[in-house]
């Protein structure tokens, strides 16, 4: 019974009780801490990786391996230190050859790593092959297309003026091949947008992280105002007629919709002359069949909204 009733005082609501216990607990788990991080235990760390070779003659097409993991053995102390990302040790690569190194396997890199560790053994790398892709840099210009297929217009306006790119081309750096696969132009475009006023923002190229583009940002004008659509006939050319051919056209002329501005409309009846359908037949098969002509010779500020194609036969 008396056993029973010091129990019971113990658990007993007392504050002074629960202070002794907590204290004891915490003193118990403080004193199980500090010896458990005295004994030896093995486990996985990952450590930062950093490959060294000359970056302004090469470059990789891929990225890099920020990482390696690696299972190491050693005081809790220290494998805490390293959970925990203090004084965490990047374990620096040299590449003397980085073009021919494709891969690092695993098991190549303890006497690298060796040194780098400080109280830490290494048992195993787990990371078992790093592959590597760096090639000799280059650098290319690149021309800037603006691509309009997003821009819209409020009903009696239009683009006034030629589309300014600025600058008109960028200056690409990275590894060869990444460059020699491109196009010859890099497009730039917008989300959806429908303008009634002048047009002016800058705008970000696109591009992967292998490629550095100089400058990143380019800036896109043009102006917008009331226009008007006028609807032109013209006169078919054909070039490039092969030789001892007969074409029989179904018509000589076809009717095309250019867009002008308002303001401009008298300065096009004026220039209208210039203006040209033109049909190249240079491989044209013989036989019939429907071809839309290019129209040349149209103002800055006018833009085709459409023209019709031509029949024709070749003999």
């Amino acid at each position: 019974m008396s056993l029973f009733r010091v129990i019971n005082n113990l658990f007993r609501f007392n504050r002074t009780n629960w202070k002794a216990v907590a204290l004891c607990f915490l003193a118990a788990t403080v004193f199980w801490f500090f010896n458990a991080l005295n004994k030896n235990y093995a486990t996985n760390v990952r450590f930062p990786l950093q490959f060294e070779f000359d970056q302004r003659k090469f470059a990789s097409s891929k990225p890099l391996s920020h990482d390696v993991y690696v299972n190491v053995s050693g005081k809790g102390w220290d494998l805490l230190r390293k959970n925990l990302g203090l004084k965490l040790p990047t374990m620096i690569i040299p590449l003397e050859h980085p073009v021919e190194t494709k891969r690092i396997v695993g098991s190549t890199l303890p006497p690298l790593l060796a040194s780098q560790l400080g109280n830490l053994k290494i048992n195993h790398i787990v990371t078992d092959t790093i592959y590597l892709s760096i090639e000799p840099r280059d650098s290319v210009m690149m021309k800037l297309v603006f691509d309009m297929t997003n821009i819209s217009f409020k009903r009696g306006y239009g683009r006034t003026s030629p589309v300014v790119v600025l600058p008109d081309s960028i200056q690409l750096q990275g590894p060869k091949s990444l460059l020699q696969n491109r196009p010859d132009s890099i497009v730039v475009s917008l989300g959806e947008k429908k303008l009634t006023a002048n047009f002016r923002e800058q705008i970000e190229i696109p591009d992967n992280k292998a490629i550095r583009r100089n400058p990143p940002v380019v800036e896109i004008m043009f102006e917008v105002g009331e226009v008007v659509e006028v609807e032109q006939k013209l006169k078919l050319d054909l070039i490039n007629i092969p030789t001892a051919a007969r074409v029989n056209l179904w018509k000589d002329s076809i009717p095309c919709w250019i867009q002008i501005p308002k303001s401009r409309v008298e300065d096009f009846g004026q220039w209208v002359t210039k203006v040209k359908a033109v049909l190249d037949l240079k491989d044209a098969r013989s036989g019939a069949r429907k071809a839309l002509p290019v129209i040349l010779g149209l103002p800055p500020y006018a833009s085709l909204i459409r023209a019709d194609s031509i029949r024709l036969r070749l003999f």
